[in-house]
């Protein structure tokens, strides 16, 4: 297994930076952000590793100074600063196909920040009005959780649904976006 891609620049770099919600991997080849991972601790963060060796076929190069991780990790803390709603990011979407990246790409240009969607009109807005399970699978298989913010996908009763980051952890997005209200303490 190579670690580089053409050029002699490694296929897929990443590092893990801390946020307002814990520790995040993130990866990126040079098509754009490949992976973000939650609790990147580092149990959850070999097994991520692992999952970006099989599926990209090359060996992930740890860089916390890459040039191409400068930009999403700048947006990102500027996000959780409350400094920025968007983040315009170069994307790599190989780490999904089908209905998924239909409906995550949907969900990524269509649903911006502080506001929320369900389940269902979700599915309606890609042609499956009844795949609304369907768009809870694409949710829970996010390889570009935050970025792609699945956080905003809720039930049509107000429930916040499942997250594949926790229920806390989605609470803290949608509160940080002003959906919900922000804990007491």
């Amino acid at each position: 297994m190579n670690s580089y891609g053409l050029g002699g620049e490694p296929a897929v770099e990443w590092s893990v930076v801390e946020s307002a919600i814990g520790p995040l991997l993130l990866a990126a080849t040079a098509t754009g952000l490949v992976s973000v991972v939650f609790h990147a601790r580092p149990g959850v963060r070999d097994a991520a590793l692992a999952q970006l060796r099989a599926r990209l076929g090359a060996e992930p190069v740890e860089a916390p100074g890459s040039a191409r991780l400068a930009e999403p990790i700048r947006r990102l803390a500027a996000y959780f600063a409350g400094e920025r709603q968007d983040f315009g990011l170069d994307l790599d979407w190989s780490l999904t196909s089908g209905f998924h990246r239909e409906v995550l790409r949907e969900l990524e240009s269509t649903v911006p920040y502080g506001t929320v969607v369900g389940y269902g009109e979700l599915a309606a807005r890609v042609g499956r009005p009844e795949g609304a399970q369907a768009v809870g699978a694409a949710m829970g298989s996010n390889p570009l959780p935050v970025v792609v913010p699945c956080h905003r996908v809720v039930e049509s009763d107000g429930g916040l649904g499942g997250f594949g980051g926790g229920l806390e952890t989605k609470r803290q997005l949608l509160a940080l976006e002003g959906v919900l209200p922000q804990p007491l303490f």
